[in-house]
């Protein structure tokens, strides 16, 4: 198999905890031939889309450990390209530049995008969570999306809840997420101004949700591989910082669905496959829905040591037999085709 991984900078992965390096050591391990691109490292030649990929070489002697393997990996630069892949899997860090879109659309026939170029269209940002029908509000958290100041301080002052959570459309990590108290609201303008207004004229949308009871035990974290939970974890906030994210200071526990969890999933599952959304991470608190994370999501390794799994095989192991199906159907048709000539 030929693997893309279109990806923050290799000298940006964090040896220890980075999601993306247990799956390309485990593409490594198998043999199959890894290459790796960042989005500003995709380009047209005679109207064909290639990258300019760092290889890895490594023929022998591949360690067990993914850090040590990182440490060890020796790399190639070449230009290839991408239609030549058997599998592209996106994941480059948030906001997603719809560009590296462009560049992906004219191989989406080829290739096996993980996710779909519809799918990352449609879910690359917090708005996503609005496609599953929930009027009632049982698994998604009543949600606000505006650039409208006005609107929303209005719509701080109306809600019947003493606290709400404020947050960037586009954030990731937990950038940017606080806890809005009515008793502070003369604090609203300078943080909307803040939040909202560019420099350069130009305005950001934000995110108004309710804040859920629970939410100050922490967070669950479920990775969801073509539509079924494969590994989760609870994320618990440090003792000075209300959020559950590892970045921002949390800590990771075990963590076993609920069944409120586990319905949820179900729920959602057949929409995310649907979508094209092959691998995702869903952020769960008190069995609501509050983020679906399409671009990069993280959290293998943390699961890994909490639960004592690799998840990073049931990923490729997908994969592989993704690739195998398409192969077979490939040669089907070419079989047929030829029949057509006897």
């Amino acid at each position: 198999m030929n693997i893309c991984f279109i990806m923050y900078p290799w000298e940006k992965v964090d040896p220890k905890n980075d999601s993306t390096l247990a799956l390309i050591h485990e593409c490594v391990k198998r043999g199959h031939k890894v290459a790796m691109a960042t989005p500003a490292n995709l380009t047209i030649r005679n109207s064909i889309a290639y990258g300019f990929c760092n290889v890895i070489t490594n023929k022998e002697g591949i360690s067990r450990s993914a850090s040590s393997f990182y440490k060890s990996a020796t790399l190639k630069e070449k230009m290839l390209p991408l239609a030549a892949f058997d599998v592209i899997f996106m994941r480059a860090n948030p906001p997603l530049d719809p560009i590296v879109l462009n560049f992906l659309d004219s191989v989406k026939d080829d290739v096996f995008i993980v996710n779909s170029i519809e799918g990352l269209r449609e879910a690359n940002n917090k708005i996503y969570t609005a496609v599953f029908d929930d009027p009632n509000n049982e698994i998604i958290p009543v949600t606000h999306v505006s650039k409208n100041k006005e609107y929303l301080k209005k719509t701080i002052k109306e809600s019947e809840q003493d606290k709400m959570i404020m947050k960037p459309l586009n954030g990731f990590g937990g950038s940017g997420v606080i806890m809005l108290e009515k008793s502070a609201l003369s604090n609203i303008s300078s943080l909307l101004d803040f939040y909202i207004d560019n420099k350069d004229g130009s305005s950001n949308y934000v995110i108004l949700q309710e804040y859920i009871e629970g939410a100050d035990e922490g967070d669950v974290r479920i990775l969801i591989l073509n539509g079924t939970p494969i590994g989760a974890m609870k994320r618990v906030p440090g003792e000075e910082d209300h959020r559950s994210n590892v970045t921002a200071g949390g800590t990771v526990v075990k963590h076993k669905l609920t069944k409120k969890e586990k319905e949820l999933c179900d729920r959602i599952g057949p929409k995310l496959v649907k979508d094209g959304l092959f691998f995702v991470g869903i952020d769960v608190i008190n069995g609501k829905l509050v983020e679906v994370n399409v671009m990069s999501p993280g959290g293998i390794t943390y699961i890994n040591k909490v639960a004592k799994i690799r998840l990073q095989e049931k990923v490729i192991n997908a994969l592989e037999r993704e690739v195998d199906q398409r192969n077979k159907r490939i040669e089907r048709k070419a079989m047929l085709k030829n029949s057509l000539n006897d």
